[in-house]
């Protein structure tokens, strides 16, 4: 799927990308409104991901026209969390609005219920490559070319989470409030542990690969 990013800050744009990316999307960046009124008809995307606070003019202007122009989704993410906000831009047209700071998590969640409901399902979220490993999260499985892979439920939450973004450093904080719901300052010997578990249940510990000093990568083996 084609995605209209319009984000001005380059930090917040770069984890944007790299998620979307990561889930298979193709991801078109610009940072003013102006380019992306430009790009709705040059890129023909299929969703746009909107910012507020953009150098040339309100988001809301923009998210108005967008709709004057197109149908497609919008989804709003903005640093405005005040109730009138998010009422003046879904009146204004926008399908979704997502309060920063967010986990990418929830923004690629949205867009696959946005879609949803937009297109009755007609454009899916591509399934990441995972080799000959399968996930099922409904049934709480997972199989290895065929094979049942036993996990316990905190290892089969991990394997889901690194998986979501094949490729992409998953950093050691974030895997712990992820997995664990949980912020931790101290010692991460359990996550090692289950990583540890995980790499061995997998029978190939190239799947996860450390990142020394950051956190952990999930790759398909060569």
């Amino acid at each position: 799927m084609r995605i209209l990013l319009v984000e001005d800050d380059p930090a917040i744009a770069d984890g944007i990308i790299d998620a979307l990316s990561g889930a298979g999307h193709e991801v078109i960046h610009v940072v003013t409104g102006g380019a992306a009124l430009a790009g709705l008809d040059a890129e023909s995307p299929d969703l746009v991901v909107l910012d507020l606070g953009l150098p040339d003019q309100d988001g809301t202007d923009v998210c108005r026209e967008l709709r004057a122009r197109s149908e497609l989704p919008i989804i709003v993410v903005s640093a405005r969390s005040d109730e009138i906000d998010r009422i003046l831009a879904l009146e204004m047209g926008a399908d979704d609005y997502l309060v920063k700071p967010f986990g990418v998590r929830e923004l690629i969640a949205r867009i696959r219920a946005v879609m949803r409901r937009t297109h009755g399902g007609s454009l899916a979220t591509p399934a990441p490559d995972l080799g000959g490993l399968s996930i099922d999260v409904r049934a709480q499985r997972a199989t290895l070319d065929g094979a049942p892979i036993h996990l316990t439920p905190t290892e089969f939450t991990l394997l889901v989470y690194l998986t979501e973004e094949p490729g992409a450093v998953r950093r050691r904080a974030d895997i712990i409030r992820e997995v664990w719901k949980t912020e931790w300052f101290g010692t991460t010997k359990t996550l090692d542990a289950h990583v540890a578990a995980v790499r061995r249940k997998l029978g190939d510990p190239g799947w996860i690969e450390s990142v020394r000093g950051v956190g952990f990568r999930f790759e398909v083996p060569r």
